[in-house]
Formats: structure tokens, C-alpha cells, sequence
């Protein structure tokens, strides 16, 4: 059952998946990631090449290699254990089958190795991994909006994404973020996003670190009448992020969202009996005249 039932939601998601996997970055990411497979295999290329099978086949992995990839299979399954969406672990068993890739053919041949480490850093510095562009009530913050937007009515209370753009993490999580948008804002509880890969003052402000190293990507921070109250993950007195999982459950059950989706419901309707809807005023039809009107309107003229 425990096998069944990955399978089952792989297969409901797969129309998805496919769509998603048929754009040009994954493509592309995906022929990467076999290449040294499909060099090894492929026929009038394979015979070429060097190998250290005692059968000489050189079309076949020798035992080397058979370690290597056997190797990247078990840190893949490790990696994957947290990831939390399908770009998550797609990206996972790309990145690390690029460094097998790196270490296969600088084995195989340097002048190879150095070729494909070449095409690794083109690919890196020239494509992105396609964003979000599903629903969403989310309102995206500049450096100039956000304390106004935050501090403009202390009953709202904001749930705020710290990201950026070129984070494999944030990326990962936006559709999370924006599926949580959706159920939960109304106009007591609001979503907000803020790129502090480009506004390094709003970073430093907030304590959010953009280092490539960092672990603060994504951070999400609870505003309430205008003050920080929570924030995901949590960092020490070092500066340094406690290690935390981004998935629905626990951002729903750290941040009390059901509770406050209810109190802000609440206040939704506090609003609007404070303030109730100005009835329409009705047209009044004129009253249809009688016979006996009719006639002694006549009789005057």
C-alpha cells in the first residue's frame, strides 16, 4: 500500500507533469542529464571510446561507472526524501545527474570533461527554470510599498514571502504559496511577496540573507498591526536558518492560518454591519388614469 499509493498520485498528476516537463529548459535539462548515457550507448560513438571491462565492450559501463551511477541514485533518494513538490524532485535528479555527468566524462576523457562542464556553466548562466504563472491572490511588494501596504490598516493581518527569483527553493515553492493564497485570503488575512534579490536594503531591513549559500530562501514572515510576529525559518542567535520544511501542512499548522482565516472572516463581517449597503431608491411608476378622469380631462380641453 505504502507503494500504491505514490504511484497513484504520480499517475493523477501525470497530464501535469508532462505539460510541465514539455517546456524547453527541462527538455534541455533532460538530454544533460543523460548525455554521458546516451555517449556511452549510442552506436559508431561507443566503439571509440576507452573503457575498463575485461571484455573490452566499450559500449557497456564498466564496474567504475556501474559505482558511480549507483552512487548517484542513493544521494537522489536522500535529497528527495524532503522534497515537497514534483520541480523539487524532478530538479534534484537533474543537478546531481549533471555532477555524474561532470565526473563520468572527466574520467572517461578530460577534453570531454572540459567540453561538458562548459556546456553546464552556459546552460546555468543563460537559462532559468520557468516561474509560476498560475492563480494567485498574492500582492507583490517593491522596497517603497511594503511598510506602507504592511502599516496601513492594523486589523489585516499579512503573511509575507521573502524570495528570490534565482533560488531553486523559491521557485519550488511558489505554487505552494499561491495555492495557500487561494484558500486563505480574504480581507482580513492578505498575501505578499517581496524580491530581495533585488532590493538589498528591504533584505538587510528584514534580516533576510541572499547569499547563494543561504538558507533564508524562501523566508515567510507574519505581520500583525504592522510587526513582525513569526517567521519561517527561524534563525539563531548566529544569523544562522534552522532547517525547516516548506509544505502546506506545516505552514498551515505554524502560522494558526485556519484560526486566523476564521477571525478574519469575523472581521470581514464586523465591516460590513458597521457600514451596511445604502438601499437603492425604487422608481415609483405614475398610477394609470381612470375612465372617469379620462373623460373630464377632456371635457376641460
Amino acid at each position: 500500500m505504502a507503494l500504491l499509493t505514490p504511484l497513484f498520485a504520480f499517475l493523477y498528476h501525470l497530464p501535469q507533469v508532462y505539460k510541465w516537463l514539455l517546456k524547453p529548459y527541462y527538455i534541455a535539462s533532460l538530454f544533460m542529464s543523460v548525455a554521458f548515457l546516451l555517449v556511452r550507448k549510442t552506436p559508431g560513438v561507443c566503439e571509440h571510446l576507452s573503457t575498463q571491462r575485461e571484455d573490452g565492450n566499450s559500449c557497456d559501463f564498466d564496474w567504475r561507472e556501474v559505482e558511480i551511477l549507483m552512487f548517484l541514485s542513493a544521494i537522489v533518494m536522500m535529497k528527495n526524501r524532503r522534497a515537497i513538490t514534483v520541480e523539487q524532485h524532478v530538479g534534484n535528479i537533474i543537478l546531481f545527474s549533471k555532477v555524474a555527468n561532470v565526473i563520468l566524462f572527466f574520467r572517461l576523457d578530460v577534453r570531454m570533461g572540459l567540453l561538458y562542464l562548459t556546456l553546464c556553466i552556459v546552460f546555468l548562466m543563460t537559462c532559468k527554470p520557468p516561474l509560476y504563472m498560475g492563480p494567485e491572490y498574492i500582492k507583490y511588494f517593491s522596497d517603497k510599498t511594503i511598510d506602507e501596504e504592511i502599516e496601513r490598516d492594523s486589523r489585516v493581518t499579512w503573511l509575507v514571502e521573502f524570495f528570490a527569483n534565482w533560488s531553486p527553493e523559491c521557485q519550488s515553492f511558489a505554487s505552494i504559496y499561491a495555492d495557500l493564497s487561494l484558500k486563505y485570503n480574504c480581507s482580513g488575512l492578505k498575501f505578499g511577496k517581496l524580491d530581495v534579490g533585488r532590493y538589498a536594503d528591504v533584505s538587510k531591513k528584514f534580516k533576510v540573507s541572499t547569499s547563494p549559500l543561504s538558507k533564508q530562501l524562501p523566508s515567510l514572515v507574519l505581520f500583525q498591526g504592522g510587526k513582525e510576529v513569526m517567521r519561517r525559518p527561524q534563525v539563531d542567535k548566529k544569523g544562522r536558518a534552522v532547517s525547516w520544511s516548506f509544505t502546506e501542512e506545516n505552514i498551515i499548522r505554524e502560522f494558526n492560518l485556519n484560526e486566523l482565516y476564521q477571525k478574519s472572516k469575523k472581521l470581514s463581517k464586523g465591516k460590513a454591519e458597521k457600514f451596511p449597503p445604502v438601499p437603492e431608491e425604487e422608481e415609483v411608476e405614475p398610477e394609470p388614469e381612470t375612465k372617469g378622469e379620462e373623460s373630464e380631462s377632456k371635457k376641460d380641453k
